[in-house]
């Protein structure tokens, strides 16, 4: 049997009337920034999210850099990150001319160690940038707390939790201003790239949205020195009708999580922790395995795609050598690295399929 990482397919057939709908929407209304189609998906998302604003951008770290740059946070400023992420929350961070600051992940959810933020605040802080990883939330309500005493912002990183939450409140709308990725493979995708920043300040909203559209309040009037990332149409008429459907799709991808969490039984293998205050969206199934080039190169041989998130830590690219960092100085974020094996997850994945992969993985050895 062959499976696929992920496939588009069986959402986008399913959709397939109301995506060409959209489509001939937009072509008809011959409008494609900023029309009614952004309008309706930021208001619509925003709600979703449990927030009052929302700004449609370019893509994922667009969203976190606009939202940065919006709070004045710039050059000599830091900004404490995850060292277990996608390479993006950094890259949002330097964006700005801003320091990322890298604190451990936890062990068991993988998310940040909260226990650990303090330790790495200092006069130059200025944010924490938490990240919602694999579909989980992190811990918010120590995040929080710490926030509020040292005076800091808080920008979450929700590119790969849409419609999760913590302790049944919607991720993203806890901090200032919050990013989501819309990357076609997302449980929220877009058929392109595309983004988003929430927020429920008025005047923070109309920051991000006049620098997203070259720091311009009206035409040919500039008041920040901007960029150009913006939600165009056809993104946003494709994401109001999936956005429609993003329940159904976390709820499907918690069923295959179920089964893959009940059937895998291999003692090799560490199957992911979820803790009582989350609820997992799963946009990844990270399982870990000491032999991991071997688990990878049996399940390929077996048909099975599997995937790799990340298999180089921050700290190690070649991209952040200024800041100094060398191999064992987050022991725990390269533990996760060489360890983490994403297994296939998506809407439409047959139970078949889901059974195979378990039968596969606990006849590994």
């Amino acid at each position: 049997m062959k499976v696929p990482f992920v496939s588009f397919v069986p959402l986008e057939k399913e959709l397939n009337i109301e995506l060409h709908q959209a489509f001939e929407r937009v072509l008809q209304n011959s409008w494609y920034i900023r029309g009614a189609e952004n309008a309706s998906f930021e208001r619509e998302f925003a709600q979703y999210c449990d927030m009052n604003y929302c700004v449609g951008v370019g893509n994922g770290l667009d969203a976190l850099t606009l939202a940065l740059k919006a709070l004045d946070i710039g050059s000599g400023d830091e900004v404490i990150v995850p060292a277990n992420t996608f390479i993006a929350t950094a890259l949002a961070v330097s964006n700005v001319g801003a320091i990322p600051v890298l604190v451990e992940p936890d062990i068991h959810t993988y998310t940040i160690d909260v226990s650990l933020i303090e330790k790495s605040i200092t006069d130059k802080t200025k944010a924490i940038m938490p990240v919602h990883l694999y579909g989980q939330s992190c811990d918010m309500d120590p995040i929080m707390d710490i926030a509020l005493r040292h005076d800091l912002f808080v920008v979450e990183d929700c590119a790969q939790a849409h419609g999760a939450t913590y302790k049944d409140k919607k991720v993203g709308s806890f901090g200032d201003a919050a990013g989501f990725s819309f990357y076609p493979g997302k449980n929220l995708g877009a058929l392109g790239d595309a983004g988003a920043v929430v927020t429920k300040q008025e005047n923070l909203y109309q920051k991000i949205k006049y620098l997203g559209n070259y720091g311009s309040d009206m035409k040919y009037h500039h008041v920040f020195c901007g960029a150009n990332s913006r939600l165009d149409e056809l993104q946003a008429a494709f994401l109001l009708v999936k956005l429609h459907y993003l329940d159904r799709v976390n709820e499907y991808r918690q069923k295959i999580a179920k089964q893959y969490l009940d059937g895998i039984k291999n003692p090799e293998i560490i199957i992911p922790y979820v803790p009582d205050y989350t609820n997992h969206v799963w946009h990844i199934f990270a399982i870990r395995c000491k032999k991991r080039l071997e688990l990878e190169t049996y399940l390929r041989n077996c048909g099975i795609e599997t995937n790799k998130h990340y298999p180089i830590p921050i700290h190690l690219q070649e991209c952040y050598r200024e800041l100094g960092y060398k191999k064992g100085d987050y022991p725990i974020a390269e533990e996760i690295s060489d360890t983490e094996l994403s297994l296939p997850m998506y809407y439409g994945m047959d139970v078949s399929e889901v059974e195979y992969v378990i039968s596969c993985i606990n006849s590994f050895c």
